[in-house]
């Protein structure tokens, strides 16, 4: 059986905090502000991950009135989730990203965000693609007040041997 789930997630841009996107902290003068770290591609993948697993929610999994995920390392997030649907049997066929933001520019890191991912899930890289794309400078994000990101996966549920 073939599962598709797709997640999305969106962060304010503020001062005094890391631009961490893809368990990647970029250099830029601001950051994501969030009750985690705000790494919204995570964010965007974990949900895409629980909603093909018919798992509810991030906010479901980890909710923001929990000071226990305060500042939290969204890939140990992942981690997390990606445990819980793999003990219910499932393996992940491919996860699909896109980035929407205008700046910081993307491309140099996305290799890294790539690799971080499919270490975290234990795929290869090639099953993971991430894209960035700006807004045109059209609403929030691309007036650079926030960033948001879209992930689509596919999981494949393995066959229960029948006794």
């Amino acid at each position: 059986m073939f599962r598709i789930g797709q997640g999305f997630d969106v962060h304010p841009l503020v001062a005094g905090r890391a631009c961490v996107i893809g368990a990647v902290e970029i250099p830029y003068s601001k950051g994501l502000l969030g009750h985690s770290d705000a790494d919204v591609l995570l964010h965007a993948v974990i949900d895409a991950l629980l909603g093909a697993a018919g798992m509810g929610d991030i906010g479901q999994l980890f909710p923001d009135t929990n000071l226990l995920f305060k500042d939290a390392d969204s890939r140990q997030l992942l981690a997390f989730a990606w445990e819980k649907i793999q003990s219910d049997g499932f393996t992940i066929g491919n996860i699909d990203c896109t980035i929407l933001a205008e700046q910081p520019q993307m491309t140099p890191y996305v290799e890294k965000m790539k690799q971080n991912i499919a270490t975290t899930c234990q795929i290869e890289p090639q099953q993971v693609n991430i894209k960035a794309t700006t807004m045109e400078q059209l609403g929030f994000i691309g007036k650079e007040e926030g960033i948001g990101a879209i992930a689509i996966a596919l999981l494949q549920k393995k066959k229960q041997k029948e006794d």
